[in-house]
């Protein structure tokens, strides 16, 4: 061959069945869920938010007049998930595989701890005449939701990049307590915003509550998915990701979707719980 005669171009590489298959599902499931959803942005919200969390008025914090679609605690339980995987992707560890120091993981520990006996406290108070330890308050519960937030982050992602990358990173996605504390500084940035309620904040934060739910529940079903379909270290690019982090959002909004028709179903109404005290 002539070394001026231009190389033959390379073909287009194929479409798999299985990325067919996924799109077609989660295509369905997807216009499923936004015929049988509330309309408008902020009403997709509230739909995600009411498949997972009890929406409690009381219990939960207000854009304006406008409840947000996750009660306080569960604000800041997917805003930590939120920030977390942000703050470890901007570090470089998005494909961090090992666990963090033992010290580090006792301290994640103890943050779920923490929004146990404070989730605890605050059930007790809804029992007539039933002794609990403290008022509860939604300052308090933002806080334990968001350590509780960060602590899944930091438990959960690691083993999440070690069944999704073939090439995952032979490092920590938390490597010290340095790291920890930037985190809470940041955490404690976001929780401050939240406080003051301010609705030109809340409301991205509001819409940003409700992705974490979206993300948490993709990046568990789409292990599982893995796991199940034996698919799992596979992945080298983000194009080979695609596959198992499709299904595993087709398979979280088929959750959200079935979940909202039977709440729906039983209760009439899209709204939230509603008790005398918080």
């Amino acid at each position: 061959m002539d070394i001026l005669e231009p190389a033959a171009p390379r073909p287009a590489p194929k479409v798999r069945p299985a990325v067919w298959l996924v799109l077609t599902a989660l295509g369905i499931v997807t216009l499923s869920w936004l015929l049988n959803s509330p309309e408008g942005l902020s009403g997709k919200a509230d739909a995600i938010g009411y498949a997972i969390c009890h929406r409690i008025d009381t219990r939960s914090f207000f854009v304006g007049n406008i409840q947000m679609p996750l009660c306080a605690r569960c604000t800041g339980i997917y805003l930590g998930v939120v920030l977390g995987i942000v703050l470890m992707a901007a570090a470089g560890r998005s494909r961090a595989g090992l666990s963090s120091p033992v010290p580090l993981i006792l301290t994640l520990v103890a943050f779920i701890a923490v929004m146990g006996v404070d989730g605890v406290n605050s059930y007790l108070t809804l029992i007539p005449r039933m002794p609990h330890l403290y008022q509860p308050q939604n300052w308090l519960r933002l806080i334990t939701g968001m350590l509780n937030g960060l602590a899944i982050t930091g438990l959960v992602f690691p083993i999440f990049n070690q069944t999704l990358w073939r090439n995952w990173e032979q490092r920590p996605t938390l490597a010290n307590f340095r790291e920890l504390g930037g985190l809470l500084v940041v955490a404690a940035v976001v929780v401050g915003i939240v406080l003051t309620g301010n609705p030109v904040a809340l409301y991205p934060l509001a819409l940003l509550s409700s992705l974490g739910v979206l993300i948490l529940l993709t990046i568990t079903t789409s292990m599982i998915f893995m796991l199940a379909t034996r698919t799992e270290n596979r992945a080298r690019t983000w194009r080979e990701a695609f596959v198992p982090l499709a299904a595993g959002l087709t398979l979280s909004l088929a959750a959200i979707l079935f979940i909202d028709v039977m709440r729906f179903a039983l209760t009439g109404t899209w709204n939230g719980f509603s008790f005398p005290s918080v």
